[in-house]
């Protein structure tokens, strides 16, 4: 089968996760989460993770791997996914990359560059008292091609390359190259009309509250996990944690949630757009999307050996 990876993504609520499942069983192959929500232990009904039974059906990497009160870099994630990827493809078996993350998605498809520098709080904290001018003309000298690429006025992105400089050495512009890996890709993209995928997600997020997404967040909650944290952050959980300290009451908790998850999905758009080239894309409500997939997927694997006929 070679080095391929198939990957499919789209937007919240599109369908992922079954087609996912079913080109796994199809094509013999494993699922790598590309979605950010998937990582945390607990987080179960809110993040639409796969059930049980169905990471019994086909193996999934990447999901239950960190506590919420862990941070999961995306760094971190590029060098556990193609670790995932690789051992896949050393068992002879399809690797597939789905989720509707985009920075996860483009960080392994596109090979990002990201440096492996972790925050340095005090450091921070000194360049910061310099002044976004002065910060600018010092990144000006020490790494030209990041100074032109970021406004004077992004105090953030100039401290965070500067930081990255002073701590490794090396300029952020030049560790921030992209270099594909040599993987053989087929990208399939689902898509939705609005309207439809805005009624999809308001009844999965009904579905979700009637599984118990409430009892959910009363558990993390209990356990000590406060609002501040990136995992509690996610949509589901901190309007929730609203009504749970008395902020709003239980219906607006749950019309927020939809809400946010429409606004999340246009969101998704701008990485996932409908003129790059490589994605192959599909309406999500077609009768016959299944099908259609999988003979593009079978196209798709069979090339080589077509090509050498």
């Amino acid at each position: 089968m070679g080095q391929r990876l198939l990957v499919i993504l789209g937007p919240t609520a599109a369908g992922k996760t079954n087609i996912s499942l079913h080109l796994a069983q199809r094509f013999d192959g494993e699922i790598v989460s590309a979605d950010s929500r998937l990582f945390y232990r607990g987080m179960d009904i809110g993040t639409a993770k796969p059930t049980v039974a169905e990471r019994a059906s086909v193996p999934h990497h990447l999901v239950d791997i960190a506590d919420p009160d862990q941070t999961m870099t995306l760094g971190g994630y590029q060098d556990a996914a193609y670790r995932a990827i690789d051992a896949i493809h050393e068992r002879g078996r399809l690797p597939i990359l789905a989720g509707g993350t985009g920075q996860y998605v483009m960080a392994v498809v596109e090979g990002w560059g990201i440096p492996r520098v972790s925050p340095h709080p005090h450091l921070r904290r000194a360049l910061h008292r310099l002044g976004g001018s002065e910060l600018h003309r010092w990144l000006t000298r020490l790494d030209p091609e990041a100074a032109d690429a970021i406004h004077p006025n992004n105090v953030r992105r100039t401290i965070r390359a500067l930081e990255v400089i002073l701590v490794s050495g090396k300029p952020i512009s030049e560790l921030q190259r992209k270099n594909a890996p040599p993987y053989d890709t087929l990208i399939v993209g689902l898509r939705l009309d609005r309207e439809i995928l805005y009624r999809r997600i308001d009844r999965r997020v009904e579905r979700m509250m009637a599984s118990g997404l409430l009892q959910e967040m009363q558990a993390l909650r209990a356990a000590g996990y406060g609002p501040n944290l990136p995992a509690m952050s996610g949509l589901g959980y901190r309007q929730l944690w609203q009504y749970l300290e008395g902020e709003i009451s239980l219906e607006e908790a749950v019309e927020r949630i939809k809400y946010e998850t429409h606004r999340f999905v246009r969101h998704q758009n701008n990485w996932f757009s409908a003129d790059d080239p490589r994605i192959h894309w599909f309406d999500a409500s077609r009768e016959d999307l299944y099908g259609a997939v999988e003979r593009l997927v079978v196209q798709w694997l069979q090339k080589d050996s077509l090509a050498k006929l």
